[in-house]
């Protein structure tokens, strides 16, 4: 069973790996500004219509999440607030937050990356998306975690 419609018989699995990609370069531009780095992409259709990274530190707000700068992204280019048929690809299991954002979004998919042990919203036992979202976890996850091990790393040593 697919979980989306990929047109020139595209390979679902490569698809999550490329969009992937994408999104850890976002990952990167948040670390290189010395946030925590978490990227994210909305893909529509096959177009990417939102992209983020996180801007907490740069904006002095808490709620400047990855997700949340591409939900914001990807609204503003379909000109509706809701993301159906859409996938936000994510390198880190979304927090509690975006997770109940993506539900309100009505996002019908969201592929990440690495789990979040501590702050991950399925680590909280409640199901915070929307009954039609489709979850995908562990795509490039060793690489999606290991920015991140850098990242706090670099902050001890």
């Amino acid at each position: 069973m697919s979980y989306y419609n990929f047109t020139d018989e595209k390979d679902p699995v490569q698809e999550d790996e490329h969009y992937m990609r994408l999104a850890l370069q976002e990952a990167q531009r948040a670390y290189d500004l010395q946030e925590v780095p978490i990227g994210a992409i909305v893909v529509c259709q096959g177009k990417i219509i939102g992209r983020g990274h996180n801007l907490t530190e740069q904006l002095n707000d808490v709620t400047a999440h990855a997700e949340m700068q591409a939900f914001t992204a990807a609204s503003q280019t379909l000109g509706g607030k809701y993301l159906k048929d859409c996938t936000l690809y994510v390198t880190i299991e979304p927090c509690v937050m975006c997770a109940g954002a993506s539900y309100w979004m009505q996002i019908s998919r969201i592929v990440f990356g690495a789990k979040e042990e501590k702050r991950g919203f399925t680590t909280k036992g409640a199901n915070l998306l929307h009954p039609k979202t489709i979850l995908k976890g562990g795509v490039l996850a060793e690489e999606c975690g290991q920015l991140m091990t850098s990242f706090f790393a670099s902050k001890r040593g």
